[in-house]
């Protein structure tokens, strides 16, 4: 079973970057498609940007242009470089499958204020 670990989070002011990496341990990481979700207070969980097997990235509108989503199977990681933050961005990040998801791991929170 694959464990996903997130990190990375950090309280940044708007207009500040931050760089979150989720480890997946297990077998078969590049085998699947992975999205970067996230969930703010009171809200349900969105999928902000996803990755296909072979490296197509999507996004979400809200996040086009600002977040990079990328992979690298050989450390079995993804990447979500989040550049242009808004307060509207804080949440807790959490990385999984876009279907059939994995055990959800504990997240990292992003908190964008002045």
């Amino acid at each position: 079973q694959v464990q996903l670990v997130e990190s990375g989070g950090d309280l940044v002011q708007p207009g500040g970057s931050l760089r979150l990496s989720c480890a997946a341990s297990g077998r078969g990481f590049d085998a699947y498609d992975m999205g970067w979700f996230r969930q703010a207070p009171g809200k349900q969980r969105e999928l902000v940007a996803r990755i296909t097997t072979g490296g197509r990235s999507f996004y979400a509108d809200s996040v086009k242009g600002r977040f990079t989503i990328s992979r690298d199977n050989a450390r079995n990681t993804i990447y979500l470089q989040m550049n242009s933050l808004k307060p509207d961005d804080t949440a807790v990040y959490y990385c999984n499958r876009v279907t059939l998801f994995f055990p959800w791991g504990q997240g990292t929170q992003v908190t964008v204020s002045s």
